[in-house]
């Protein structure tokens, strides 16, 4: 359902029957902490849905960075990829993606592993899947040829009214029914904080003194690292493809490599993420079997090392102050700028059609982040069997094999194919995944496929 078509007579009458003790009204302050996606999103959303409702708010987006910078300056350390659900979404709300922000439309995954690759192509046979930069290109780029996500995303929040305040937030003040927002731009008041400040900023730990009983949520390291290459080159050893990783690396849970035109991102995820397994993954055959000769794994163009939320925060929401994004709960390692979107309009439509008080955030938003969380729990079950794969020379040899049947074969259902095509891109909740693992025709097919890999290991 689109933000305009939610029904305006929920403005006036709240789901339980009484106003809300605390209400956004015309002329009200909203400060958003943060600009990238989940920031940008809520403030296109409340201000879309205020215009639709006829009230006028008066929304700032506290956001240090210029996106249109490259890094380190204009990054939000991320890999960019957009799953198709999200591109999905976004048309349906009238937000188009241009070309200058997608920097590859992916069409397919190849999956490698020391028993050989196969490639997974999508089932719509379409190219929904966008390669991003969420900044203005990696260090030392010469030439920006395309618009960072966060500021195509921003630029649409300001679109609809919102004002960009190029400002840290260093203090966070609650009086009365007020709460006060201290930045280098000075001391200002208003009647909701929306926190989408992310988890690579010590600025969470300003809520420590804040009654909400706030608990940030628990994270991990990741290790993202861009290397440059001239389109041709791209195009030759990567196209539009996602190349993911299985191997049996200590510590290593998950890796993959995004095509950016002339650059290529790798991305890796795993315990305790240091050089030495940055080393291990990048020095591996299979891996330096994908780039040309000559290329040189410990000569980056941009690196960095951020951290990711895989545990939902505690009671992300007060009186006046909801957390969104990374900084509330996000999908476990897979689409987090999707979440982001579904969490901005979530907790958007709750502050402006049920109220901003920590009980309307507990009735109309809680409940989004509790089933989001609950289907982490099922993405965990999916991981830790993906570990397993990894470990497993005949389990993996099962998968495999049983992929590349279902490509080949017009008549055979992709039931591997399509669980790990979900798994990859985010498209679908975990839950759905982990069902559909339970088919019998799937558990009969991949059983007779480890039958036969046990046989022939």
């Amino acid at each position: 359902m689109r933000t305009g078509q939610l029904l305006p007579q929920l403005f006036s009458k709240p789901a339980n029957g009484r106003p809300s003790a605390r209400r956004l009204e015309n002329g009200s302050r909203v400060a958003v902490m943060g600009g990238g996606p989940a920031g940008s999103f809520f403030s296109y959303f409340l201000l879309d849905l205020a215009e639709r409702l006829g009230m006028e708010l008066k929304v700032d987006i506290y956001e240090p960075r210029d996106f249109s910078l490259p890094a380190p300056q204009g990054c939000n350390m991320c890999a960019g990829v957009i799953s198709e659900t999200l591109v999905q979404n976004l048309a349906a709300e009238g937000i188009n993606l241009p070309d200058s922000v997608v920097l590859r439309a992916i069409n397919s995954y190849v999956l490698h592993s020391d028993l050989g690759s196969q490639r997974l192509d999508a089932v719509s046979r379409e190219k929904r899947i966008a390669a991003t930069f969420r900044g203005g290109g990696p260090r030392g780029i010469r030439e920006v040829k395309f618009l960072s996500l966060d500021a195509h995303l921003l630029s649409l929040a300001r679109s609809k009214g919102a004002t960009v305040v190029p400002s840290r937030v260093t203090g966070v003040e609650r009086i009365d029914e007020c709460l006060l927002i201290k930045s280098r731009e000075g001391i200002r008041e208003y009647d909701l904080l929306v926190v989408a400040a992310g988890v690579n900023t010590a600025a969470l730990k300003l809520f420590e003194e804040i009654d909400s009983k706030y608990v940030p949520p628990k994270t991990t390291k990741t290790a993202i690292r861009d290397y440059s290459l001239n389109r041709e080159i791209s195009d030759q050893y990567f196209g539009d493809s996602l190349h993911v990783f299985l191997l049996d690396i200590p510590r290593l849970d998950f890796a993959m490599i995004v095509p950016k035109n002339d650059y290529v991102s790798v991305c890796m995820l795993g315990k305790d993420i240091d050089d030495n397994l940055i080393e291990a993954f990048l020095t591996h055959p299979v891996v330096k079997s994908c780039f040309p000769e000559g290329w040189r794994w410990n000569e980056p163009d941009c690196q960095c090392l951020p951290r990711i939320n895989i545990q939902a925060a505690i009671k992300p929401y007060g009186n006046r102050i909801v957390f969104i994004g990374d900084s509330g709960v996000s999908r476990l390692y897979k689409d987090g700028i999707g979440t982001a979107y579904k969490a901005a309009k979530a907790a958007a439509t709750c502050a402006l059609l049920q109220g901003i008080s920590a009980d309307d955030f507990k009735r109309f938003y809680a409940p989004f982040c509790r089933n989001l969380d609950l289907d982490n729990h099922f993405g965990r079950l999916i991981f830790l069997v993906t570990h397993i794969f990894q470990h497993v020379r005949f389990a993996r040899k099962a998968m495999l094999e049983m992929v590349a049947a279902e490509q080949l074969s017009l008549g055979l259902s992709p039931r591997m194919s399509s669980v790990l095509w979900d798994t990859f891109t985010g498209s679908a909740p975990y839950k759905d995944v982990f069902f559909h693992t339970l088919h019998p025709a799937f558990l009969s097919r991949f059983a007779w496929g480890l039958v036969r890999s046990t046989i022939g290991s």
